[in-house]
C-alpha cells in the first residue's frame, strides 16, 4: 500500500473529509482489507452499540405505464400497451392493508410517467392511503414523478411538492437517480431530467423540510471516474441541504430490457463502492446494502465495509425483480443475517429510529409470514 493511499484512508476513518480525486484512488487502488477496515473504522464511531437495522415495508406499484422508456428497465409498457395496467384506489388500499397486518410501517408507491397522472391523482393517492391508515409513512415517488406531474399539471415543482406534501406525502425515494453524470445518464435514460436536474428536485424538496434517501444504480457501463462523480453531486447537494438520511447503492440487472447483460458490475466492484462511499460521505448518516440486487452473501459481507441498514424485507417489489433479480428473505432470515455478521439487529422506521432492538437471540422473530415476495406478484400485476 502506498504512503498516499495509507494517508487518505488514516484521514477518511478519523472523519477527515476526502476529496473525490481520493475517492476514486482508493476505488480504483486500495488494498481491499485496508479499505475495509476503514469503512468499518467509521460505522463504529458513528454507531459504537454495533447495531444493524431493517425496515418492514411494501412497494406498492401504481401503474406499469411510462413515457419515458429507459433502456435498462423491464418493468414499464408503452402508453396504450396490450400489457399496460393501472390499479385502481380500492386495489392500493388493500395492499396497505395487507402490509399493515404483516407489520409494515413504510409503503412506497412507485409507478411510471403515466401521461394522465398529474399532480391531482397523487393527492388523492396520498390522501385515501394517509385516511385509511395513518400508521403508515409514506416513503414514495422520485424526483423524476414530481417531474413529471408537475409538467402534466402545467405547475412548478415547488407548488407540485408543497400539494403532494400536504396530501400526506412524508419522504421521498432516491428513485430515478441511476447514474447522475451526464455521459451515463443520456445512454441509459435519454428522455429522463438530467442528473442536475434530478438534484435541484431534491434540494427544492429538502427546503421544503421533505427529506429522502440517494440511490444508485451501477453495472451500466459507466467508468470508475463516473461512478465517484455520481457521489460528489450528491455530497454537494447534501453540503447545502443535509436532506439525504442515507445512501442506497444496487447493481443493475440485465434481463427483459434493451440494455441485456452488456455490463454489470461485479460483487467486489459493489462491495468496494459501499466502503468508498462510507468514506466519501461524511454527512450523510446512514448506508444501505442491496442484498435484492447482490444476493444475501453479498448483502451480509457489507456488514463489514461500513454498512449500518440492510434495508427492508420488501413484501413486495415488481421493478427490479422484473429485470431479473430473484434473491428473497424472510423476516428470521434477515435477522440472522445481521447477527451471524456479530452485530445486533433492530428493526426501524422511515427516520432509522429503533422501534425494536434484539439483543437476546431468544428475542428474535419467528414469523415466516413476513417474507419478500417478488415475482407472482409481478405476475398478478401484470394481469389486472
Amino acid at each position: 500500500m502506498s504512503r498516499e493511499i495509507e494517508d487518505v484512508l488514516q484521514r477518511a476513518a478519523g472523519a477527515g473529509r476526502i476529496s473525490p480525486e481520493e475517492a476514486l484512488l482508493l476505488y480504483t487502488d486500495a488494498p481491499f482489507h485496508p479499505l475495509a477496515e476503514a469503512a468499518d473504522a467509521v460505522r463504529r464511531r458513528r454507531y459504537p452499540d454495533g447495531i444493524v437495522t431493517y425496515l418492514i415495508d411494501r412497494n406498492i406499484n401504481y401503474t406499469n405505464v411510462c413515457v419515458t422508456a429507459c433502456k435498462f428497465c423491464a418493468f414499464y409498457r408503452a402508453p396504450k400497451h396490450a400489457e399496460g395496467w393501472s390499479h385502481d384506489l380500492p386495489e392500493i388500499l388493500r395492499r396497505c392493508g395487507e402490509a399493515v397486518e404483516l407489520g409494515a410501517t413504510q409503503v412506497m408507491l412507485q409507478g411510471g410517467h403515466h401521461p394522465e397522472y398529474g399532480v391531482d391523482y397523487y393527492e388523492r393517492l396520498f390522501s385515501a392511503v394517509k385516511t385509511a391508515y395513518p400508521q403508515l409513512v409514506i416513503h414514495s415517488i422520485g424526483p423524476s414523478e414530481i417531474l413529471h406531474m408537475a409538467g402534466v399539471s402545467g405547475v412548478s415543482v415547488e407548488v407540485a411538492l408543497r400539494r403532494i406534501r400536504a396530501a400526506g406525502l412524508d419522504s421521498i425515494a432516491g428513485a430515478g437517480a441511476e447514474m447522475l453524470p451526464e455521459r451515463p445518464r443520456r445512454a441509459i435514460a435519454p428522455l429522463k431530467e438530467s442528473g442536475e436536474r434530478w438534484l435541484e428536485v431534491m434540494e427544492v424538496a429538502h427546503r421544503l423540510g421533505v427529506e429522502s434517501t440517494a440511490t444508485m444504480m451501477m453495472g451500466t457501463g459507466e467508468t470508475n471516474a463516473e461512478r465517484i462523480e455520481h457521489l460528489r453531486m450528491i455530497r454537494d447537494v447534501q453540503d447545502r441541504t443535509g436532506g439525504f438520511r442515507a445512501f442506497i447503492p444496487w447493481t443493475y440487472q440485465s434481463e427483459n430490457n434493451h440494455l441485456k447483460g452488456r455490463t454489470q458490475a461485479t460483487s467486489l466492484e459493489y462491495l468496494r463502492l459501499l466502503a468508498v462511499a462510507r468514506l466519501f460521505f461524511d454527512d450523510v448518516a446512514h448506508l444501505q446494502s442491496s442484498w435484492l440486487t447482490t444476493g444475501k452473501d453479498v448483502g451480509q459481507l457489507s456488514l463489514h465495509l461500513g454498512v449500518d441498514d440492510l434495508g427492508s424485507i420488501m413484501l413486495e417489489e415488481n421493478v427490479i425483480s422484473s429485470a431479473g433479480a430473484r434473491h428473497r428473505s424472510n423476516l428470521a432470515e434477515l435477522i440472522w443475517m445481521i447477527r451471524s455478521a456479530d452485530r445486533i439487529p433492530a428493526q426501524r422506521d422511515t427516520l432509522y429510529r429503533h422501534l425494536r432492538v434484539h439483543r437476546d437471540p431468544a428475542d428474535d422473530p419467528t414469523d415466516h409470514r413476513v417474507v419478500s415476495h417478488f415475482s407472482s406478484i409481478a405476475l398478478a400485476a401484470g394481469a389486472a
